[in-house]
């Protein structure tokens, strides 16, 4: 699908990743509807791309389909939107663990649904679905976060042949370490030697590869760590015990940690 003339809605757009996104999806002649919970973030984001900004918070189930009810036309749309998830398990009180289920799964699943109806009209539309490394190489500590990214996957693997008739393409996008901007950068956490990063625009330049070639699935991640999502399909388990031998546990509980304030 080519994205100049297109109108595309993109959710957690108050994010560093949104905004890498939302620009690159601009450059390429797309029309933008721009959501996230902060709107004092989102119009100046808005006014440079000649975007409309719309405030919505993924957990409330009525914003969700006022979302797509208002913009029910919408060509593209990339699901974005996240919490952090991270954090032993019995650390979270059972109406955050719920919040992140909304955020990062549920949202994406029913904003699928509610915009389905016209995309199929119409014969044509694209869900990107801005899933996590995690899905692939799920690690202590992540399990909440890795169970909704891995949802992702599935849902979007056996949607995809499902929507190919109706001429409606579905793509995952799967980020690893992202310096500068979004979830990681945020922490402050220092990866363990021989680890690499990529930069929000890594995530924007593959969405944009997902919708005009229609790819199923995109790694934004270095070698190594891409080897360890396919190592981890053979040996399920195998990459996080090594993982934790080279300092990935120390990792994952200072994200944690520093994530704590985001639930």
């Amino acid at each position: 699908m080519q994205l100049a003339g297109r109108t595309v809605l993109i959710t957690g757009a108050t994010g560093g990743l949104g905004h890498a996104i939302a620009r690159a999806l601009a450059r390429e002649g797309a029309t933008l509807v721009l959501t996230g919970r902060r709107a004092e973030v989102l119009q100046p984001l808005a006014d440079e791309l000649g975007a409309v900004a719309v405030s919505a918070d993924l957990s409330s189930r009525e914003d969700v389909e006022r979302l797509a009810a208002d913009h029910g036309e919408v060509d593209v749309v990339v699901h974005n939107a996240a919490l952090p998830g991270s954090g032993p398990l019995d650390d979270y009180a059972l109406e955050d663990a719920d919040r992140v289920l909304e955020v990062n799964l549920r949202a994406p699943i029913a904003l699928t649904r509610l915009l389905l109806p016209a995309m199929k009209r119409r014969g044509s539309g694209h869900h990107v679905y801005v899933s996590s490394m995690s899905a692939k190489v799920p690690t202590a500590d992540a399990s909440l976060y890795a169970g909704t990214k891995l949802g992702l996957r599935g849902f979007a693997q056996a949607l995809r042949p499902e929507l190919k008739p109706a001429g409606i393409g579905v793509s995952v996008v799967f980020p690893g370490f992202i310096r500068d901007a979004g979830m990681f950068a945020d922490t402050k956490v220092e990866l363990p030697r021989g680890v690499g990063t990529n930069t929000p625009e890594d995530v924007a330049t593959a969405v944009v590869r997902a919708i005009v070639r229609n790819k199923g699935e995109v790694d934004v991640a270095p070698v190594g760590v891409r080897a360890s999502g396919l190592l981890n399909a053979l040996f399920p388990g195998l990459p996080g015990r090594l993982s934790g031998k080279l300092g990935g546990e120390r990792v994952g509980t200072e994200m944690a940690q520093a994530q704590r304030v985001k639930r």
